[in-house]
């Protein structure tokens, strides 16, 4: 599997399981129906888990426009790979919103509510405050990648032997999604806590096109909140690390 296509299956697996979970929860007569916040914040968080389970060992499972940014601002990716994984991040995530869509069809049938059916695809605001919620997404992925640039593998060193690394394998995909689930537990309560550009642009133009049942109009007017605040978010946490170190 090359770098292209990891971005693209690990961020189809991310939407699919982190969509997925919202479905299952907000959608009419599923098993998970009104399971509540932190079901979705688990959900959310295991979707994070296994996207980077799949594409790390290839790509580094970025997974999110605001991540590749953020960390090319800091000087550890280069800018000219940048178009390549946003471009993937985008593609993967718009198939895994229509993989949802595909799986709780009859769901969306039988929920009435728009705004349920909307917000299965992407996120809104509890309080409609553009300053408040900007900031919200700006905080929330500040948070995210600021972490993130400073997760190390474990090492250790012995008498007479210089200091060994020791990768995680794996379970190294671990700290990103308690990283996640602390930030939905925390701070999700505003926004739902898009931080991700690809994961809330996309679902929403899959709203716009796919033939949801009786759907309303996809909120463009918000849409540029969960774009603009998780790129500023990941631009600040870069300067700082450069910064502080």
């Amino acid at each position: 599997m090359n770098v292209f296509a990891a971005e693209l299956i690990g961020t189809l697996i991310l939407l699919l399981l982190g969509n997925g979970v919202v479905a299952n929860v907000l959608l009419a007569r599923t098993k998970g129906h009104g399971a509540g916040l932190i079901a979705i914040t688990l959900g959310w968080a295991t979707a994070v888990f296994a996207g980077v389970l799949v594409a790390g060992p290839v790509s580094g499972a970025h997974l999110n426009p605001a991540v590749t940014v953020g960390l090319a601002i800091a000087g550890k990716f280069a800018w000219t790979d940048v178009p390549m994984y946003i471009l993937a991040q985008c593609l993967g995530a718009a198939a895994g919103a229509a993989l949802v869509w595909v799986m709780y069809h009859g769901h969306f049938s039988a929920t009435e509510d728009r705004d349920t059916k909307l917000a299965t695809f992407c996120t809104s605001p509890a309080i409609r405050n553009t300053g408040a919620n900007l900031l919200s997404e700006i905080i929330g992925t500040f948070v995210l990648v600021y972490a993130a640039l400073h997760i190390t593998d474990p090492a250790f060193s012995a008498a007479g032997m210089s200091e060994v690394k020791m990768g995680l394998g794996t379970v190294g995909a671990l700290p990103i999604a308690l990283i996640v689930l602390a930030i939905g537990l925390c701070l999700g309560g505003t926004t739902g806590y898009a931080i991700n550009p690809a994961r809330d642009f996309m679902p929403r133009l899959m709203h716009a096109v796919l033939p949801v049942p009786d759907k309303r109009d996809s909120d463009w007017g918000y849409a540029w909140i969960p774009v603009a605040g998780p790129v500023a978010g990941a631009a600040v946490a870069a300067v700082l690390t450069l910064l502080l170190g």
